[in-house]
């Protein structure tokens, strides 16, 4: 008897064996991706403290301290920048989780799972257009002249609006454009932590004569904070980083609506276009980088204190 537990002991430790060699295999290839691509490449945080010259390689190139940081915060456009870049991502992560969690919530509610697939397809493939795509179709949309919406509001005796050179119009237009094509992606996560909802929890608040909202609010989104929270600390983190297919492309990159579409990525790649120092370039990418840690940090010991379960560590 104790030979048939020893023997059965020893099968069941080598199924293990052999599960978790099968588990630590699939994960080697997407770590051996993170590794060559996100901590190989960190090396390179060095340029941002040298004067490189392609010539010279990054060996050869000169120190130069903090030299290249000084370029961005004694330039003018370098503020409106920031505030653009952080007042839009800000919108960009309310209206966002909002929009995502009310489409997640709108599909649960479908009882026909055939439909939900149907509503799902549609609203995710805006997220696989290129930014390029996607700006001739705003462009097709309010050209001043042509434009669709402009047709519109002519049709019904209003004025046209000259779009592409009114700033203040364009925080909601790039608003807009950002969730369309993004909330179909955004919601799928929501969606799916929604399908784990105990249902016996819904069907007693239905018996208590809960309305719909009311299961909303009372049952599925408390269910699904600690996720909310999460996820939103991840946002907060890329918070300094902005899209820079979104801000460059859709508003065409005109100098007239600088002042509310320009973003530390477009006035980065400007910089770079025009004086091409690749070292203030990478310093710039570096301070994003440790805003972005910093503001991860705060967030998630912030959300800790109020919430130990919606803390990412």
């Amino acid at each position: 008897m104790k030979t048939q537990i020893s023997t059965t002991g020893v099968s069941g430790k080598g199924r293990n064996r052999r599960r978790m060699f099968e588990l630590y295999s699939l994960a080697s290839i997407p770590l051996l991706l993170v590794f060559v691509f996100a901590y190989i490449p960190m090396f390179g945080i060095i340029i941002a403290f040298k004067n490189y010259k392609f010539n010279k390689g990054i060996f050869g190139s000169e120190w130069c301290g903090f030299d290249n940081f000084k370029f961005l915060f004694v330039s003018d456009d370098f503020p409106i920048a920031v505030r653009n870049t952080l007042m839009m991502n800000s919108i960009f992560i309310v209206v966002g989780i909002l929009a995502a969690l009310t489409v997640a919530v709108l599909l649960f509610n479908i009882k026909s799972r055939n439909a939900t697939k149907v509503y799902q397809t549609i609203l995710i493939t805006p997220n696989f257009l290129s930014w390029v795509i996607v700006a001739y179709m705003v462009y097709a949309l309010l050209q001043p002249s042509y434009g669709i919406l402009n047709g519109i509001l002519q049709s019904v005796g209003l004025a046209g609006v000259d779009w592409y050179s009114e700033p203040g119009y364009w925080p909601v237009i790039l608003t807009i454009t950002n969730i369309w094509k993004h909330v179909g992606m955004d919601s799928v996560v929501y969606y799916a932590a929604l399908m784990g909802v105990d249902e016996s929890l819904l069907e007693a608040a239905e018996i208590d004569g809960a309305s719909r909202f009311r299961k909303v609010y009372h049952v599925m989104i408390p269910t699904i904070v600690p996720l909310i929270i999460m996820l939103t600390i991840l946002k907060i983190g890329g918070i300094f980083n902005a899209d820079f297919g979104l801000f460059y492309q859709i508003p065409r990159n005109l100098p007239v609506l600088y002042e509310t579409t320009d973003v530390v990525s477009t006035f980065v790649f400007r910089a770079m276009r025009e004086i091409g120092d690749m070292g203030m370039s990478s310093a710039s990418g570096l301070l994003q980088s440790v805003v972005g840690f910093v503001l991860v940090i705060i967030t998630n010991y912030a959300s800790k204190k109020i919430n130990e379960e919606g803390s990412l560590f």
